[in-house]
Formats: C-alpha cells, structure tokens, sequence
C-alpha cells in the first residue's frame, strides 16, 4: 500500500513561497514517519500575456500581503517590469524536470525557484535561469537542460495540471496525504505548521497502525 504526502503547488505562486517553510516541516515530518513526499505541479497561470499596469498593481499588493501574513521575504523593488509575461508553465516544467531525474530534487528545485523569483527578484520563466538554479541545488546542467527540453517533459507537466484539476483543485497551496490511492485533505490554502503538524501526526499515527 502506497503512503505519500502530496504537494499540489506552483513556483510562482506568492502564497506556495509564503507556505514554503510550512512545505518543508511537513515534508520533514512524514518522513520521519517512513512516508516520502511528491510534488505535483497546478499550473497557476500559463500562455499569459504581457501584465497591464492595473493587474501588475493588484499582483503586488497581494504579494504585500502575503509576506505580512508568512513573514517570507519579498523583492518588490522592480518587481514584475513591463512587459513581464507571469507564465508559470516553465517554471512548473522544470520541477517535473527535476522529478524525472531524481525525485528527492523535486522539492528542492521548487523552494530554490521561488526563492529565486520571490527573494531575488530573478525571471524564472527564462530556461537560462532554471538551468543555473538547478545546477544550484545539485544537478547536472546538461542533464538537466536535455531533461527540460524533452516531450515527455512537457507531457508530464499537462499530465500534473490535468490530474490537479481532475480533483478539484482549484487554489494553492494544497496539502493531500495518500494511504492506497485515497486521499485526506489537510489543507488547501495556506495554514501555519502549527495547525497543520497535529493533523499530519494523526495521519501518520493511524496509517501506522494499519
């Protein structure tokens, strides 16, 4: 019987970065518990154009409140320039990237790009930049580069896209734990590692006394 804490999330989604920290216990937590951690990518905004002045405006002041809330750092000065196209597809493809070569690098590529895009301010729907990042965090850039540019890349990133939306999930982030394809739901939206940690520990707690 599978056991796995699923990860719906996107990149370059301000509330994802806020709840990164959160991600990161919650991963650390189950496992503890012997359960390993997927990431599956939601696709938040692709095939966007470029942002207008009033949409740029309301994007910011979100994130304003994002970091007022989580605490997580945000770069604003500069932030979003004209012109910007906030397409998330490259960005969610280059996780499914990372997951294809190893699946423990998943996660790591996914907080260093928001890291990256939220924090520093860089343009992480350029491949040159997600090439540098996940060479960052330890993998081979050819390998990587290659792995980015196949089909079933590609493939793989509409397949996480059409599976979140085949259940509903419409907001990020979204925590699911999976015991033998049935999932709880511990939370959709963002929520503190302490309220959430308790429900992950009975999760765990019951699925170990199966």
């Amino acid at each position: 019987m599978a056991n796995r804490l699923v990860y719906v999330m996107d990149p370059m989604c301000s509330w994802c970065w806020g709840f990164a920290p959160v991600a990161e216990a919650l991963i650390s937590q189950a496992a503890t518990g012997g359960v390993t951690a997927h990431l599956v990518v939601g696709g938040l905004r692709t095939g966007q154009t470029a942002l207008d002045n009033g949409t740029r405006k309301r994007i910011l002041e979100h994130w304003h409140s994002v970091a007022q809330t989580t605490g997580q750092p945000f770069r604003f000065e500069e932030a979003l320039p004209p012109g910007f196209v906030y397409d998330t597809e490259p960005a969610c493809r280059a996780i499914v990237a990372a997951r294809l070569i190893d699946p423990a690098m998943a996660w790591p590529m996914a907080r260093a790009i928001g890291q990256a895009f939220y924090r520093d301010g860089l343009d992480v729907t350029r491949t040159a930049a997600l090439v540098d990042i996940a060479e960052a965090v330890g993998l081979s850039r050819l390998r990587f580069a290659d792995t980015f540019d196949l089909a079933q890349t590609a493939e793989a990133t509409q397949a996480d896209f059409t599976w979140s939306q085949s259940l509903g999930i419409s907001g990020f982030p979204t925590v699911l734990a999976e015991h033998d394809r049935q999932y709880a739901l511990l939370t959709n939206g963002y929520q503190s590692a302490d309220a959430l940690g308790p429900l992950l520990a009975r999760w765990l707690d019951r699925i170990a006394a199966l």
